[in-house]
């Protein structure tokens, strides 16, 4: 259908606007007409946990934990407003200027949030006629469809597999390598200990609190972060971290957190803490490691027979080969710790059983790569890698890593790439020369930068001119960093597509937005346990869909229709002949192993138990026989010293762990005078990143006037005149925030807390949510990223380095806009 043909009809059948002029209204917040199902307690599955829920009148009610989960999150308070809010996506709808021009439009403007509601059938044929135009003029280097995110549970509507099978069978396109989470860690831990680390199984926690003496958790926050689950969590780990406050207290086990603020484990726990200036924890460890070898405490027989590389890395850390010797004085002038504690740390570390546990986001900051090159030579130094309660982990706040896999065979997932035979109506693989694959974080650059060559991971990756981008159930403006550049980035954008539940910032910043259900308003299945395997859990549809809102599976299966693909991409099958073939799968392999019942009884029953598994040590096999079982490295052995990233000749991440100096960093570093305060943008307390802000009612808990709360510390807060409650504007020249102000204890001078996943809500100079277009514009409700830094980690990685971030704040004064994120938006009568 031409867009001629299209506006023609549209205009035929739409209101007539009042006197020849576009009416610009917000859309109701009232919900629709919804259907009554049976009214009784069924069970579904989400990324917070598993639950029982009971409907009246067709609506969701209660909402109740799964039997066996014994430590639900709180965030079960807010499940309902996952489906009832006001920013639920209700329509199709196209930008209005997209709408009247289409691949001319005027893109200065994108972000205005003004949308024309459209039909299925006419969103889906403007969705088509994009790709076509993209294909036809750019070939596949013009479109990027490699999403990153954490989609919704279930194993069937996956939007992600749905929406890159059904782009592909239209065409090919651009794709990403790695995630946000770990960019960094996941590029480095390879060449040092054979595998990504990150997500692996780690030691049984059981085995841990048998066998440890000390845990040093750095960086870490397990009891906040384990709280979510990739699959549906379990929550089985917190019942080891009762056991832990036990040991604790009992002073049975000695844990130490080594962390620039207190974290939430912590104040559980109630165990020590060891402060360490933001982004200097590598000095810290080089000195801890200095002390270590000097004084003979290192494991010398687990270094000489484990690992490759120490006599290279010792040049370095003795200052032979720079002239700088890396002592605990060297070290105590950067991380802010005294020398005598450095020493004592070193003693603390090689006495005992060890246990290293590293969170993710000292990766996150510029040179992200050497924390966990530099605290694996640690762990390697003090020799008990492979030992029960000791080595080291890059996971255990994670999806419940440590709980022991049960061993039974999960069902698979709905095919994310074409079958066999099936080709593309568009089937070039010319990219122009261009990469078709670029690292995750360096999407921006590309947009800004087409042709531009980078190094990433031994290899070269020229930008490709990317025109149109995809988005399903993934919220770019949630996990990238530095707003206003994504801004001036979207602005050559010929088209933006967004598939999500609600109008969040990637919604607002699109074309053309097709309303997904949530899900509670579908039929799936899935895994109890991400790394557990404890059980397959039943998902019953809670309620029919509200609004227009389709399922994943639906919003594909028309799309293919449109392309005369349906057969090819829903293989003959409906959405619960696909849960049941889904199952079967499952039930087939674990024949013989475990018992399953047929479909139909697990539908009414909703789960399958497997049982607990038996525990396990991470790398026992490589300790026990390194050459019968060695690691995924190039020399089979941990590589303290890397000739392979030596010989790729970075400046920026040599052979060995490095200290480097930051762009940015607090504490008397570089930036710090015109900007004082160190950003910690870590992972919410209370939601699954961007996931659960839209839900008022338990967004209401936390919130500080409306507006995300913002951890400061007394004494920061009384130079600046602010109090608690006070709403104050956080700020860089990368932009600002309105954040409401929360004075804790747990904060040290010079630094600030604002969680990632606050959604991103511009508004105008005039205080309105249609100017949030605007360079520069003020954020409304608090997402830290619009202050954030977007450059990569190194040339290794090229990973997103949202740490490296200094701001100033101050108490807000001005006229107080209303929050613009949590509404719909505004809608056009043509």
């Amino acid at each position: 259908m031409n867009r001629r043909h299209f506006l023609k009809g549209l205009l035929s059948v739409s209101c007539v606007a009042i006197g020849g002029a576009s009416v610009l209204k917000p859309l109701s917040a009232v919900a629709g007409p919804l259907s009554e199902p049976a009214e009784d307690w069924l069970i579904t599955a989400s990324h917070f946990g598993a639950f029982k829920i009971n409907r009246k009148n067709g609506v969701i009610d209660q909402v109740v934990p799964f039997d066996a989960d014994k430590y639900p999150t709180d965030m079960i308070h807010g499940i309902r407003g996952i489906v009832y809010n006001p920013s639920r996506a209700r329509y199709p709808m196209i930008r209005l200027d997209y709408l009247l021009k289409g691949w001319d439009s005027d893109t200065t403007r994108r972000g205005d949030f003004r949308f024309v509601r459209v039909t299925w059938d006419q969103a889906l044929e403007i969705f088509i006629d994009a790709l076509n135009t993209v294909q036809t003029k750019y070939g596949p280097s013009g479109l990027h469809a490699g999403q990153t995110g954490w989609r919704a549970v279930g194993q069937l509507h996956s939007c992600t597999s749905h929406m890159q099978r059904a782009v592909s069978m239209h065409g090919n396109y651009v794709k990403k390598v790695g995630d946000y989470s770990t960019g960094a860690g996941q590029v480095i831990l390879p060449y040092v200990l054979g595998s990504t680390e990150v997500y692996a199984q780690g030691t049984s926690w059981s085995l841990i609190l048998e066998q440890s003496d000390t845990i040093i958790m750095w960086s870490t926050d397990p009891y906040k972060n384990l709280q979510v689950g990739w699959n549906t969590e379990t929550h089985e780990s917190y019942y080891y971290l009762a056991e832990l406050k036990k040991k604790v207290k009992e002073g049975k086990i000695r844990v130490i957190s080594v962390d620039p603020v207190v974290s939430k484990t912590q104040d559980y726990l109630e165990c020590e803490h060891q402060y360490v200036n933001p982004q200097a924890d590598v000095p810290l460890m080089l000195g801890i490691a200095h002390e270590m070898y000097t004084k003979g405490l290192y494991d010398k027989d687990f270094v000489q027979g484990y690992s490759l590389g120490f006599d290279e890395f010792l040049k370095y850390l003795l200052g032979k080969s720079d002239g700088v010797e890396k002592t605990p004085e060297w070290a105590s002038k950067i991380c802010g710790i005294s020398p005598e504690r450095i020493r004592e740390l070193a003693k603390i570390m090689t006495t005992g059983r060890v246990q290293m546990m590293v969170g993710w986001c000292i990766q996150r900051q510029q040179h992200g790569e050497q924390p966990y090159w530099m605290s694996a030579v640690l762990a390697t130094m003090i020799g008990q890698i492979g030992l029960a309660g000791g080595g080291i982990s890059y996971g255990h706040h994670y999806s419940g890593i440590g709980i022991p896999a049960s061993g039974a065979a999960m069902p698979g997932a709905f095919p994310r790439n074409l079958d066999e035979g099936i080709k593309p109506i568009f089937n070039s693989t010319d990219f122009k020369g261009a990469s078709s694959v670029i690292p995750v974080a360096r999407w921006i650059d590309a947009i800004m930068e087409p042709g531009k060559v980078i190094d990433a991971n031994g290899s070269k990756v020229t930008f490709p001119d990317i025109k149109m981008m995809v988005f399903s159930g993934c919220n770019p403006w949630n996990h990238h960093q530095n707003r206003n550049h994504m801004k001036e980035a979207y602005r050559k954008l010929k088209c933006v597509v967004t598939i999500d539940t609600n109008w969040n910032a990637g919604a607002r910043f699109s074309d053309i937005v097709l309303p997904a259900c949530t899900t509670f308003e579908r039929n799936d299945l899935d895994i109890y346990g991400s790394y557990a395997n404890r059980g397959i859990l039943a998902m019953h549809k809670m309620v029919e869909p509200l609004y227009e809102s389709l399922s994943d599976f639906e919003i594909f299966t028309r799309f293919a229709r449109k392309l005369g693909k349906e057969k090819e991409y829903t293989r003959g099958m409906t959405e619960l002949q696909w849960i049941e073939y889904l199952y079967n799968g499952c039930k087939q392999a674990n024949a013989g192993n475990f018992k399953m019942p047929e479909f139909m009884t697990f539908w009414k029953e909703g789960y399958v138990d497997f049982g607990q598994g038996k525990p396990w040590v991470r790398h026992q096999a490589f300790r026990e026989d390194p050459e019968i079982n060695p690691l995924g490295t190039p020399s089979g052995l941990i590589e303290i010293f890397s000739r392979k990233i030596a010989h790729y000749n970075y400046d920026d991440c040599p052979g060995h762990p490095t200290w480097m100096e930051k762009v940015e960093r607090s504490h008397g570093g570089p930036g710090s005078k015109k900007h004082p305060i160190w950003l910690q943008s870590c992972h919410p307390n209370k939601r699954l990143h961007s996931q659960m802000c839209e839900s008022e009612e338990f967004r209401a808990t936390y919130t500080v006037k409306d507006r995300e709360p913002c951890y400061i510390n007394a004494q920061d807060a009384k130079k600046r005149g602010i109090k608690n409650g006070d709403l104050i504007r956080v700020f860089n020249d990368r932009g600002q925030a309105l954040v409401g102000a929360v004075i804790s204890p747990n904060f040290p001078e010079g630094i600030i807390r604002i969680s990632e996943g606050a959604w991103f809500s511009p508004v105008g100079k005039d205080g309105s949510k249609a100017g949030g277009w605007e360079i520069g514009a003020l954020d409304s409700y608090g997402d830290p990223n619009t202050m954030t830094l977007d450059i990569g980690t190194s040339k290794l990685a090229q990973a997103c380095s949202a740490y490296t971030c200094l701001v100033d704040y101050e108490k807000y004064t001005g006229k107080v806009p209303e929050v613009s994120g949590f509404s719909g938006p505004i809608e056009v009568n043509l």
